[in-house]
């Protein structure tokens, strides 16, 4: 019944200066996320962005891996991308629902992420959600991920500065006052 469905499909959106993006694989399954690298690396080249990748044992090291190039590397963006398929055991869930929400966590943080961690049940519900002829779900993670990017440049542009600043220039310090030479004061 899900194809015969119709999506609204944003169009891919322009870059002014150059986006870079890093896109982290658990390749567990590697024909299926194999499929999906193309599709997000199809998606990033048609927006005109360059990419860097990554693989990591599996979709619970996905968001650390992410984690750790946005401390340590200057990326726009981060493409998530793997498979994880129901098993006999209660480990998918946890795969599942830990990766998603730290992958939230980061974005909620100002990383611009697009997940393409693939949550099935059969291996064939993952060909045809990562093929290119199919629904594409690599390319899609990059797709949103260039979104975000662009959003966050676009309201990035008219930066203002927020948080508390002091009313004064003089910083009280243990209850002695300190003015901007390093003086102290009573």
């Amino acid at each position: 019944m899900a194809q015969a469905e119709t999506h609204h499909i944003l169009p891919l959106p322009a870059f002014d200066a150059p986006v870079r993006l890093l896109i982290v694989v658990a390749p567990y399954y590697k024909d299926i996320t194999d499929e999906l690298v193309a599709g997000a690396k199809a998606g990033i080249a048609k927006a005109g962005g360059s990419f860097d990748l990554v693989e990591v044992p599996g979709a619970l090291e996905i968001p650390t891996a992410i984690a750790i190039a946005r401390r340590q590397a200057d990326f726009d963006g981060f493409v998530a991308l793997g498979c994880v398929i129901r098993g006999e055991t209660t480990h998918y869930d946890t795969v599942c629902n830990d990766s998603s929400r730290a992958l939230t966590l980061l974005g909620l943080d100002g990383a611009c992420i697009g997940n393409g961690i693939l949550t099935v049940e059969t291996r064939e519900q993952a060909a045809v959600r990562a093929e290119a002829g199919g629904q594409n779900k690599g390319g899609g993670a990059a797709a949103a991920a260039l979104h975000l990017i662009a959003l966050s440049r676009r309201l990035g542009e008219g930066h203002k500065e927020i948080g508390f600043r002091p009313a004064r220039e003089d910083i009280r310090i243990a209850g002695k006052a300190s003015d901007s030479a390093g003086q102290n004061r009573a």
